[in-house]
C-alpha cells in the first residue's frame, strides 16, 4: 500500500529502461487501483501481477477482485500468500490453496510465498512450518501446474527489521524447498522451479543472495521502491 498515482507510474517508467535477458523476469506487483495503468504503460519485457485476488469468479464478496477479472484486464501473474496477507488477515494454507487453483485454472503464473515466523525457528520448526505451507497450500498440484509456479521464501523475522537472514540460512531452506519439490515432482521439476528470496534483500546483500546454488531471484519489498536501489539489487543478480 505504496506510492501515490504519479510516483508509481513514474518508478515503472524507469524500470522499463532497465536491459534484461532473455531468461530474466522483471516482475511488479503495485497496488490494485493502479494494475490498469501500469500494465498499460508497462514495457513488454515488464511483468505486471496482483498482490492479491480472491478465488470465487464473482459473486458478493465486497472489497474483493476475483482472479477472472484480473484475467479480464490482461493480469496474468499473482502473488500468493504473502507473509502480511497470513499474519495481518490471517489466510490459513486452506485458503491459499484455494487461490492458487483458481490462478492456475485461469492458466497464471502464481508467485507463492512461503516462510516462518522467529518463534518457529528458535524452535527448530522452521522446516517444519515451510513443509506444511507447502503440502497444504501447493502440493495437490500435478507437474503440468506446477510448472505455472514460482516459490518466494519469506523468513518472517527478516521482513522488514533491517534483519537479514544469513546467505547460508537462505540457502539451507531453498535448498530444503527444492527437495521437497524433488520428493513430490522429481529432480527435473525441482530444477526448472524458481525459488526466490524474500526478506530484506537490498543493494548490500544481493549478490552474495544470488550466488547461492538455489537462490534464483529476490522477492523485493520496501527497496524496490526507491528506483536506485531496485535497480542496483537487479543488476546484482544479472552479474551472477
Amino acid at each position: 500500500m505504496n506510492l501515490l498515482p504519479d510516483e508509481a507510474l513514474d518508478l515503472v517508467e524507469k524500470i522499463n529502461g532497465i536491459p534484461t535477458e532473455d531468461h530474466e523476469v522483471i516482475a511488479v506487483f503495485p497496488s490494485l487501483i493502479y494494475l490498469h495503468q501500469l500494465h498499460a504503460r508497462a514495457a513488454s519485457s515488464i511483468v505486471i501481477g496482483a498482490q492479491n485476488a480472491y478465488f470465487e469468479p464473482k459473486g458478493a464478496f465486497t472489497g474483493e477482485v476475483s482472479v477472472h477479472q484480473l484475467a479480464a484486464m490482461g493480469i496474468h501473474t499473482l502473488l500468493v500468500g504473502h507473509s502480511e496477507r497470513r499474519d495481518i488477515f490471517g489466510e490459513s494454507n486452506a485458503l491459499l490453496k484455494h487461490k492458487v487453483d483458481a490462478a492456475i485454472r485461469l492458466g497464471m503464473t502464481v508467485f507463492f510465498c512461503c516462510g516462518e515466523q522467529l518463534s518457529d525457528r528458535e524452535e527448530g520448526q522452521h522446516f517444519q512450518q515451510v513443509s506444511q505451507q507447502l503440502k497444504e497450500s501447493l502440493f495437490h498440484l500435478n507437474d503440468k501446474e506446477m510448472q505455472q509456479v514460482v516459490i518466494a521464501y519469506e523468513p518472517v523475522w527478516a521482513i522488514g527489521t533491517g534483519v537479514t537472514a544469513s546467505a547460508e540460512q537462505a540457502e539451507e531452506m531453498h535448498a530444503f524447498i527444492r527437495n521437497l519439490i524433488s520428493e513430490q515432482y522429481g529432480e527435473s521439476t525441482a530444477n526448472a522451479t524458481s525459488i526466490i528470496y524474500g526478506g530484506s534483500c537490498k543493494p548490500s546483500n544481493a549478490a552474495e543472495l544470488f550466488a547461492q546454488k538455489n537462490i534464483d531471484g529476490g522477492l523485493i519489498g520496501g527497496a524496490a521502491l526507491a528506483f536506485e536501489d531496485f535497480e542496483a539489487i537487479i543488476k546484482a543478480g544479472q552479474l551472477v
